[in-house]
């Protein structure tokens, strides 16, 4: 007995392949969008030229001491950019940030300007694990 899948099945998962298999560098390219956005300082070794000559997520990590000092001094939106961003690196942290700056739910992030919203959809859709 032979079993064979539609075609529209195989398309689906050489669409999903074909994605997954760039979403780490388009993960990449936003978070250094992101980063470039809300500040240098919050990432890495907190330096423009670090900045610029980050390879990977992990020459971008947050520096999780400086950042949760940031939430005293950023606007609301920067604070809900930077917690939105950190939740991608560790959720547990993230969420904590989040709830100090008001953050109830997705509709929350409809405050963000189109620049900072397309940062988040593009970490959404490539996120692959940190």
């Amino acid at each position: 007995m032979s079993l064979s899948l539609p075609k529209a099945v195989f398309d689906q998962i050489a669409l999903e392949d074909a994605h997954f298999t760039k979403a780490p560098a388009e993960f990449f390219q936003a978070w250094k969008r992101g980063a470039e956005i809300v500040g240098a300082e919050w990432f890495g070794d907190g330096t423009r030229a670090g900045l610029e000559r980050a390879t990977s997520k992990w020459d971008l990590r947050p520096n999780m001491l400086m950042v949760n000092d940031a939430l005293g001094v950023l606007s609301s939106g920067q604070r809900m950019f930077l917690s939105a961003m950190v939740s991608f690196y560790n959720s547990r942290e993230g969420a904590a940030m989040l709830k100090r700056c008001g953050f109830e739910g997705l509709s929350d992030l409809g405050g963000l300007d189109l620049e900072r919203r397309k940062v988040i959809a593009d970490l959404v859709l490539n996120y692959n694990g940190w």
